[in-house]
């Protein structure tokens, strides 16, 4: 059986630009966490966008739908492409993985992910997404 957990979402976003130094978001959301076939899923919505990440052990696809809408695939160790539409047309990149790491469980948890974007065959950022998912109570 399927279980569902409503959650509080962080998620801190770190990026190092190639030409313009460091910058960082963050993010505090409602969300909703449930095991899947593959390991978890996360969903939450940020104004008019919906993210899901997909958890598995070993790869992790982060999918955005509405205003933006964009399909990420991480792997440690790989490249995949992918292409982001924003309202003002699509900008397709390169997504190279260096690292994931999880500890997930039904109490939530954290998922860390490195990784680079490249765009025309130029490194863009270098980039960290730092999730917490804390159970409500």
């Amino acid at each position: 059986m399927k279980m569902r957990y409503d959650v509080t979402v962080t998620v801190r976003g770190e990026q190092e630009y190639e030409d313009m130094g460091r910058d960082h978001t963050e993010l505090a959301v409602d969300g909703v966490f449930a095991d899947a076939p593959e390991g978890w899923t996360l969903s939450y919505d940020e104004q008019e966008t919906r993210t899901v990440f997909t958890i598995g052990t070993q790869r992790v696809v982060l999918r955005r739908s509405g205003a933006l809408k964009s399909e990420m695939v991480f792997e440690a160790g790989k490249t995949h492409t992918t292409v982001y539409e924003m309202p003002f047309g699509a900008l397709p990149m390169e997504v190279s993985t260096d690292s994931i790491r999880q500890k997930l469980s039904e109490r939530g948890g954290i998922l860390e992910i490195r990784y680079r974007i490249t765009v025309g065959e130029q490194v863009r950022s270098k980039n960290i997404c730092k999730v917490q998912v804390k159970r409500k109570v």
